[in-house]
């Protein structure tokens, strides 16, 4: 009898000031989905620069200390510019599934970047759970991939 030894994904998570409260909520769901987290971001609602949380997970995920990661603030767009400055970070910014399925699918995005104040919770956690769940469809999509880094 063959022994299945499935890992226990360890997802980080960073946050500004608008998403502390998506944090929180959005730790509880996936740890009670088996999923590891390991928090980057503020616990305070006090103004918090995001690139104060997005560098140390995009260096923890380019040194293998997490396998995904998920960044949250306002709009979405200073986490994914900060992010994605990381040669080792595809950051993927959706706000709805259909965005979140392509951006694994096409994109292979290994961070998933939500806009806190554009969509509703249960929209967000739809959004993550699709984008956990999407598989990387490879093909010209690698190609496309491989042509990212400068250097």
């Amino acid at each position: 009898m063959v022994k299945i030894i499935s890992k226990i994904m360890k997802i980080g998570i960073c946050n500004d000031h608008a998403g502390v409260q998506w944090k929180n909520q959005i730790i509880e769901v996936l740890t009670s989905k088996g999923y590891q987290m390991v928090n980057f971001g503020t616990d305070s609602t006090e103004s918090f620069d995001y690139p104060d949380s997005a560098h140390p997970m995009a260096s923890a995920l380019e040194r293998g200390e997490i396998d995904l990661g998920i960044a949250i603030c306002g709009t979405g767009n200073g986490m994914a510019i900060t992010l994605n400055k990381h040669n080792g970070v595809r950051a993927g910014l959706a706000w709805n599934t259909d965005i979140a399925a392509l951006v694994k699918e096409h994109n292979n995005a290994n961070i998933l970047v939500v806009p806190a104040r554009f969509i509703p919770m249960e929209e967000a956690l739809a959004i993550i759970d699709t984008w956990l769940s999407s598989e990387f469809q490879g093909g010209r999509h690698l190609r496309r991939i491989n042509k990212i880094p400068l250097a």
